[in-house]
């Protein structure tokens, strides 16, 4: 790709999620030209979700752009956030160019930065990295982890109907999964590194996830560390007593990372402790990078848990306030 093909924007945002969508929204308002680009589909992450997945915040929270998102029960599901959201990208007409990965990134000093795609080149001045965190999952680095009945994704039930089922965590997507699988007919047996059903499970499901465990239809194993999948079994510890079940599939639902290997390469810094938060000014955005900016829920590092749509959505309008005052000085 040669530079005379380059197109030029104010502000390039890497990451087509909510808030990815947010910014294009933002600068859309403010009359920056710009492109928001994502490896996958619009809102990627989302569509990866389990397919009955009911999202935790009401309708109203995950609003972006003023369009209103109307939903069946107060807490919508997955298949409701698709529609709203692909409603927000044709209502503001945004800018955005699906499957295609960011590949390189050059900073050339006085005229910012370019990138290199898999299927173009383009240059800016400034870069917004809201690229989320479900991409990338938090591997036990266990022997067998790589066998093909070992997965990091659930989708649905159906795949494991009488079938025996270990899942690994105590998340929401761990519990909601142990349930549907149960409840379709799975042999469920969770495997959990604490001592109880994590304290952030939803509300309304945790009680019921602890009454399945109570009445045994669900079995739980507490204190664990998984040692080694096998094709045909799964061997941890509990309670520092070594065990081995029959097994045919396992759902390590250990959680995710954002793609620190982008940071690192982008010469971004981030803390020395196991939260690994990426240095940024709070109320810019800015990383210790020029011109490059964080958004959503990459800015907390491996605290997965502290940005949602409904907390970051002010990050999109922040960054693009700052970028606005920036050009209009140029």
């Amino acid at each position: 790709m040669s530079e005379a093909s380059t197109t030029n924007y104010d502000v390039i945002v890497i990451g087509a999620g909510p808030i990815g969508l947010a910014c294009g929204i933002e600068a859309t308002k403010l009359g920056l030209s710009y492109l928001i680009l994502d490896k996958g589909t619009l809102v990627n992450s989302i569509y990866h979700y389990p397919s009955g997945m009911t999202f935790f915040s009401t309708s109203e929270k995950l609003e972006i752009g003023a369009v209103p998102f109307i939903s069946h029960q107060p807490k919508p599901n997955r298949d409701e956030a698709l529609e709203y959201y692909r409603r927000v990208a044709q209502s503001w007409k945004l800018n955005v160019k699906l499957y295609e990965e960011l590949k390189k990134v050059k900073d050339t000093s006085q005229d910012g930065y370019h990138l290199i795609s898999t299927k173009s080149s383009y240059s800016c001045q400034f870069i917004v990295l809201a690229t989320g965190f479900y991409d990338i999952p938090h591997l036990l680095d266990i022997p067998g982890e790589d066998l093909s009945k070992v997965m990091h994704y659930y989708k649905e039930a159906h795949p494991f109907y009488a079938q025996k089922l270990a899942i690994i965590g105590s998340s929401n997507s761990a519990v909601d999964a142990a349930l549907e699988c149960f409840r379709k007919g799975a042999e469920v047996t969770m495997l959990i590194r604490s001592d109880k059903i994590g304290d952030n499970v939803k509300y309304w499901v945790k009680p019921d996830i602890e009454n399945r465990i109570s009445e045994g239809s669900i079995k739980a194993y507490f204190h664990t560390e998984i040692k080694e999948i096998t094709e045909e079994t799964i061997k941890f510890t509990s309670e520092g007593k070594a065990i081995e079940i029959d097994n045919d599939f396992v759902l390590a639902l250990t959680g995710y990372e954002p793609n620190f290997k982008w940071l690192e390469e982008l010469g971004i810094k981030h803390s020395s402790d196991e939260k690994c938060i990426p240095m940024h000014n709070p109320a810019t955005m800015e990383t210790n990078r020029p011109g490059i900016f964080l958004a959503g829920v990459i800015c907390g590092g491996m605290e997965t848990n502290k940005w949602f749509i409904e907390n970051s959505r002010i990050h999109a309008e922040n960054i693009m306030k700052e970028i606005g005052k920036r050009n209009a000085k140029a």
